[in-house]
């Protein structure tokens, strides 16, 4: 089995990792934004925060292969590689998306979150449409 094809591998499944506590973290924070209990709000912070902390190595892991995957490939399939380019971009949102989730996470932890679970429904969708503009530019390679 070569290198590239493991950094491939690990690099998926991290990013499976990373996804599935970013999709579900915004989802905490639309119940957190329409709880009432100051014990549901207590409840609410610490599961918020284990997440965000738990998914955060997946993140950075899904990089650090991702790079290794770039390398192994090398600089001339990079630069000529197009699709890969606006794909990093896309990444480079989500990342941060991931930052303002630690913002937002500060929001409730010091009893700041201004903003309504509406707004929380509509911010946990945003990384699944880029998760898949992601996903159909790595495979269709389209440019």
């Amino acid at each position: 089995m070569s290198w590239l094809l493991i950094y491939k591998a690990l690099h998926i499944a991290f990013m499976v990792a990373w996804f599935a506590g970013i999709f579900y973290l915004p989802r905490l924070f639309v119940y957190h934004a329409q709880t009432q209990s100051a014990d549901v709000d207590a409840q609410f912070k610490v599961m918020e925060r284990r997440l965000l902390y738990f998914v955060t190595p997946f993140a950075v892991l899904t990089a650090v292969f991702g790079v290794l995957l770039i390398k192994a490939y090398g600089s001339a399939w990079f630069s000529a590689s197009h699709w890969m380019h606006a794909k990093l971009l896309l990444v480079a949102l989500l990342y941060g998306y991931h930052a303002y989730c630690f913002k937002l996470l500060a929001d409730f932890k010091h009893n700041r979150n201004r903003r309504s679970a509406l707004f929380y429904r509509i911010f946990n969708e945003a990384p699944v449409l880029v998760m898949f503009a992601v996903v159909i530019l790595a495979v269709a390679k389209p440019f």
